[in-house]
């Protein structure tokens, strides 16, 4: 056990990990701490009914087993080409395939013939299970599970293990040095580890909020009092913490710290909980108006081996509702699935209005520099306190945000496009950004148009920048945020040429041919094309934005007719012309 000097005001439960040195660390001192007590009974079969019970996030959902839910789970794989029986009792990932694909009844067969309990595919969502899968699954024997869109491998191979981690414990015994109060959850292990030291118990994770606490006496410090009253630990405890050197401790070590009493302030066990390397969270004892128990070091120390499961089932839960939000978010702004079912995840009535906000670099080819990428995070941050409705995504490069109307309505994203631009631009070591602001939409069920309008408002920003950069608008002021109705007409003529990209990309004759011709000989004719075009036919100042002579142009333009037989007096072909040069240039 580790013995820690005393607190300055009193020690307190715990909170993330901390990394700042400090005196006391060095003033520690070590005692031999006993081996601690065993707090799983002897390791037990785990059924595959048992992992489905452990998952309450919805990572997984069963399709079939033909041999029911009893069958044992020796533990989980990625699936690959084995021999037969090399997956004996295994539940295997079939890592691409998905629960429509044509390869889905080919894996589970061969999921069979290794001899593997389950397997898990990719659930295809509104595809639906091809029937052939289910069909080879009662053919040999074995389940089907499908893995929620939302979630990845990785997260379901950490519950997987963790499953099978809890059910092996026993989960029946109700005292720490005997098996896990599985069925109480957290209140129930902390009212246990209560009992075995003789003491007031708090269990936190690595955010500093509580999870889980005993019966708090009257006579109950008041930092313990604050601390469970308010869910979490206080700002000024966790900095104190922090100071002492206490949290670098703790969550390095995997030993039980000791702090004894001074002034009022109890005498404290702490210890971290861990599952393999990774920190979880921790587990506060506080004298409680008696002296600890003598065995209170070793219940602790297999108190944290029990409580892993039981954290990371809690972490788990957090990050699967993540996930769903991020998931249905994404499928409502791109209009993928069903909008209704994707507005009520996100706790949004299918009926409210709402607008998009869109914020990405300034550059399209820029990496995601760590730059950027802490912009993007704070602005996350902001955006999401703007006001409690707002949703935000986080994608890799870009921010989203959506943000239901209230009375401002346009204003309202109009203005959080303002602040968020404005406070990248303010950050230390931030990143300039360009955030354009999407129309009001009447419902939650029109945010694919207010999303694809922002991200249009976005690209046109970033084209005026480019062309302000290379000199063609000299004196124009860089403009980071807008919505369309600040930028005119420029946002529907942008989309109108998307639109009809497709069109002039399959459609052949004379000016086709000379844009083609001229763009694989570098272009010339088709810059000063545009030019021309854009300053309305006045030959002197489309040649001064171009840097050349007027009669430099003029015989340019005479060569469009006679070179390539488009004649610019016809109406028909100046507008073919005038569509062809803006595609040409990108823009």
């Amino acid at each position: 056990m580790t013995t820690l000097p005393a607190p300055s005001p009193g020690p307190s439960p715990s909170a993330p990990a901390a990394t700042s040195a400090s005196t006391a660390t060095s003033a520690l001192t070590a005692a031999p701490t006993s081996p601690p007590t065993a707090m799983s009974a002897p390791s037990a079969t785990v059924t595959l009914r048992d992992v489905l019970a452990f998952d309450d996030s919805g990572t997984l959902r069963l399709l079939l087993a033909p041999a029911g839910q009893d069958v044992p789970v020796r533990g989980s794989a990625f699936a690959e080409n084995g021999a037969p029986g090399s997956a004996e009792g295994l539940l295997l990932f079939a890592v691409g395939v998905d629960t429509a694909s044509p390869e889905a009844a080919a894996a589970v067969r061969r999921a069979a013939r290794q001899g593997a309990c389950a397997v898990v595919l990719r659930d295809s969502g509104d595809a639906g299970t091809a029937p052939e899968v289910l069909d080879s699954a009662r053919e040999d024997g074995i389940a089907v599970l499908a893995r929620a869109a939302w979630a990845d491998w990785t997260d379901t191979a950490t519950l997987l293990r963790s499953a099978l981690a809890f059910g092996a414990a026993g989960g029946t015994a109700q005292d720490p040095s005997a098996g896990d109060p599985a069925g109480g959850g957290l209140s129930t292990l902390a009212a246990v580890i209560a009992a075995a030291t003789g003491g007031a118990i708090t269990i936190e994770d690595t955010r500093f909020r509580v999870l889980a606490h005993s019966a708090t006496r009257p006579e109950a410090d008041g930092v313990r009092r604050s601390t469970v009253l308010g869910g979490r630990v206080p700002e000024w405890r966790v900095a104190e913490l922090r100071r002492s050197g206490l949290l670098r401790t703790l969550w390095t070590s995997r030993e039980v710290i000791h702090r004894p009493a001074e002034g009022d302030s109890p005498e404290r066990l702490i210890v971290a909980v861990r599952s393999g390397p990774e920190v979880l969270g921790s587990i506060w004892v506080a004298a409680d108006g008696s002296p600890l128990l003598p065995g209170a070091a070793r219940a602790l120390l297999s108190a944290a081996a029990t409580a892993a499961p039981h954290l990371v089932r809690h972490r788990l839960r957090e990050s699967g509702e993540v996930r769903r939000r991020d998931h249905a978010l994404r499928g409502l702004l791109r209009g993928e699935g069903d909008l209704r079912t994707h507005a009520w995840s996100l706790g949004l009535a299918p009926g409210t209005p709402c607008a998009v906000v869109a914020v990405a670099a300034g550059s399209a080819s820029e990496p995601v520099a760590p730059a950027l990428d802490r912009t993007l995070d704070v602005l996350a941050l902001h955006a999401a306190s703007y006001r409690p409705e707002v949703r935000t995504l986080r994608e890799r490069d870009s921010l989203l945000a959506l943000l239901p109307a209230g009375s401002g309505k346009d204003r309202e994203a109009l203005g959080l496009a303002r602040e968020l631009a404005t406070l990248a631009s303010s950050l230390p070591g931030g990143v300039p950004v360009l955030v354009g602001a999407g129309a009001v939409a009447d419902s939650v069920l029109g945010a694919p148009a207010s999303y694809e309008e922002a991200c249009l408002v976005v690209r046109v920003l970033r084209e005026r920048l480019a062309a302000r950069d290379a000199g063609q608008h000299g004196d124009r002021v860089p403009v980071r945020w807008a919505g369309a109705a600040e930028l005119g007409p420029v946002v529907d003529v942008r989309r109108m040429l998307d639109a009809v990209r497709p069109l002039w990309e399959g459609g052949h004759g004379p000016v086709h041919d000379l844009v083609r011709a001229d763009l694989a000989a570098g272009g010339e004719l088709v810059r000063s094309l545009a030019a021309y075009l854009d300053a309305a036919g006045d030959v002197p100042v489309a040649s001064r934005r171009l840097g050349l002579h007027a009669n430099t142009l003029r015989y340019r333009l005479r060569r469009v007719k006679e070179r390539h037989g488009v004649d610019m007096d016809d109406p028909d072909t100046r507008l073919l012309l005038t569509v062809a040069v803006r595609l040409a240039a990108g823009f």
